[in-house]
């Protein structure tokens, strides 16, 4: 019996409607027909699903384990790369995603190839033997037109840090630990500045500080603990769940 005719069954099985299981869970009723279909392109992503079907079986008075043993071997692929599952959770760009150039690369570059190209006619008019790669391989001294401002690398993406402390000022913190399980995260301030982008193992706590804002993304709600300024909040979600929850000075 595939997951979808076990979903079906199950329903039928309690005595209830598509419209009363999905005013039960919150699930949109023609996404349940889909799901019910064997269907699961539109839960928006496999996260989700495995969200969707243990919402369900706990409806439907089902082993939760079940459905998603049943999902595992129906519709996950086991050979996805690593790179696929950054996509998914919006870490990183889709491949052959075009990114724009910025302009101010573009003119440094044309700076640099001038220079050189200006190097190495010096070299040809002064030598009658010129060694013209010698003089190509010469480094040209960097200008003040080369140096990287403060504007040219606002917004960039930082890397994710190994430090267990993370502060762009104080006002509020938030302080997070992979109790159960590890987990992706993503931080950013108010203005957007990402503090980390990574992978926090399970047993590790990581302390971020801001002025007035903190953005976290948490790829598995279910395996860590939160403390907001000094005060352990509730936890965030169940295994697997993705949540974005943002905190300020007075949370």
């Amino acid at each position: 019996m595939s997951l979808g005719s076990m979903i079906t069954k199950a329903r039928k099985d309690a005595g209830l409607s598509i419209d009363d299981l999905s005013a039960a869970t919150n699930i949109r009723g023609p996404l349940l027909r889909q799901m019910e279909s064997d269907n699961f392109t539109q839960c928006g992503g496999e996260t989700y699903a495995r969200g969707h079907l243990r919402n369900l079986a706990v409806k439907l008075n089902v082993d939760p384990q079940l459905f998603l043993t049943a999902f595992e071997e129906e519709q996950m692929h086991i050979d996805r790369s690593m790179q696929d599952l950054l996509v998914e959770n919006s870490v990183m760009r889709e491949p052959g995603e075009s990114r724009k150039v910025s302009w101010k690369v573009l003119v440094t570059i044309s700076i640099s190839t001038l220079f050189i190209a200006g190097l190495a006619q010096i070299v040809i008019s002064n030598n009658s033997t010129p060694d013209i790669p010698v003089a190509l391989e010469e480094s040209p001294q960097p200008s003040a037109s080369t140096e990287p401002s403060a504007e040219s690398t606002a917004g960039t993406v930082t890397e994710a840090t190994d430090e267990a402390t993370v502060s762009t000022g104080e006002g509020v913190e938030v302080i997070i630990t992979a109790t159960r399980a590890k987990s992706w995260l993503f931080v950013s301030d108010a203005s957007g500045r990402v503090l980390f982008s990574g992978q926090i193992s399970r047993g590790v706590t990581k302390t971020f500080t801001s002025g007035e804002q903190l953005n976290l993304k948490v790829g598995n709600a279910g395996g860590v603990d939160l403390s907001v300024n000094g005060t352990q909040v509730d936890q965030l979600g169940i295994d697997g769940q993705v949540v974005s929850v943002s905190y300020g000075v007075d949370s």
